[in-house]
């Protein structure tokens, strides 16, 4: 199996710039990238992040806003914080090198097992798993796993069955190559007739690839509706630094859940000591998380001077451009910058 797997992929594999290189920093950047985004989506970003930071010496002594400029459009922005810290660590605490050893790269801050697998199996040629979504779905049908992989102990068991799948040399390229088959051709819906391993797959062998693995039902996701506030003075647009969980450290434009009205609206912008007219409701937007919808109005608001609470700023058309704002707000992001290109609402007019 290992020979003919790694043999399909020697011919097969796509080409991305992280596969020419073992150097553990790019191949670190890459898989906390790879992690819930498609690859072809990373290509770019990948490619502007290691210009912009090419050694985790520079990303350690990267500012943060920097970073999630950088990052901006990718998502999951916890992962480029998480990335920084790492990167602070490493240069602090190993000399800007990274370690071989999986369990110490276990324990630096935004590395879990996948990601500790996947640096010091293809940098280092360490034998040890990889095992992200695709890998688990690949080892399930191969083994004929048929619990739910949501319980710990059958996680378990795939990580066992997949390291003990890997050969003794190339373990980088084995695991790769592994990922590689779960998103080419071990997909959710399997295609066995193209697969190189067929042959040993227990669920192709029993006919039921399809229904593996088994997995849990999600809850479905919860919609939020908000409003969000669009508020303009001399050529500038209110922001805020996002605080909470989701979205922390991300310029934002103020929002609230759930409808309001317009009165509504400027009496919350009232409680901000920001004093603002409302001007006209433009349109909507929809943005969707993991477990959240964000359903958003967007509603134009004429300012009286520059007061805001401490935190907020008021950007022009260069600041709004620096600034690392949500993918969330990209239609909001979409108007002011259009707004603020004709001056349509620069300062509070009397009616």
């Amino acid at each position: 199996m290992q020979k003919r797997l790694l043999a399909w992929y020697d011919g097969a594999k796509r080409s991305f710039p992280w596969r020419e290189t073992t150097d553990p920093y790019a191949v670190w950047v890459s898989e906390v990238m790879l992690q819930q985004t498609r690859a072809e989506t990373v290509i770019g970003y990948y490619t502007r992040f290691m210009k912009r930071f090419p050694s985790v010496g520079v990303l350690a002594q990267a500012d943060e806003q920097d970073v999630l400029k950088a990052w901006e459009g990718l998502g999951y922005y916890s992962r480029a914080r998480g990335m920084r810290k790492c990167a602070e660590l490493i240069v602090k605490g190993y000399s800007g090198v990274f370690p071989k050893d999986v369990d110490v790269l276990r324990k630096l801050p935004g590395i879990g097992a996948y990601t500790a697998g996947a640096v010091a199996s293809i940098a280092f040629g360490v034998r040890t798993p990889a095992v992200d979504g695709n890998v688990e779905r690949v080892v399930s049908r191969l083994c004929g796993i048929r619990d739910d992989v949501g319980v710990p102990s059958v996680k378990r068991r795939i990580r066992s069955e997949a390291e003990a799948m890997m050969p003794r040399e190339r373990c980088g390229d084995f695991n790769q190559a592994m990922m590689e088959l779960g998103a080419r051709i071990c997909q959710p819906a399997p295609r066995c007739e193209l697969c190189p391993v067929r042959q040993f797959c227990d669920a192709s062998l029993a006919g039921d690839a399809d229904a593996l693995p088994v997995k849990q039902r999600k809850a479905p996701q919860r919609v939020v509706v908000r409003t969000v506030m669009l508020v303009f003075h001399e050529r500038a647009v209110l922001l805020h630094r996002r605080d909470e969980k989701l979205l922390h450290g991300l310029w934002c434009f103020p929002g609230f859940d759930r409808l309001q009205t317009p009165a509504e609206a400027v009496k919350r912008l009232e409680e901000l000591r920001i004093h603002a007219v409302y001007a006209e409701t433009i349109g909507s937007a929809r943005h969707t998380f993991t477990h959240i919808i964000w359903e958003m109005t967007l509603m134009v608001f004429r300012a009286a001077s520059r007061s805001a609470p401490d935190g907020w700023i008021w950007a022009d058309l260069a600041a709004l451009a620096s600034l690392p704002l949500p993918t969330a707000t990209k239609a909001a992001q979409r108007a002011a910058e259009q707004i603020l290109k004709l001056g349509a609402y620069d300062s509070l007019q009397p009616d």
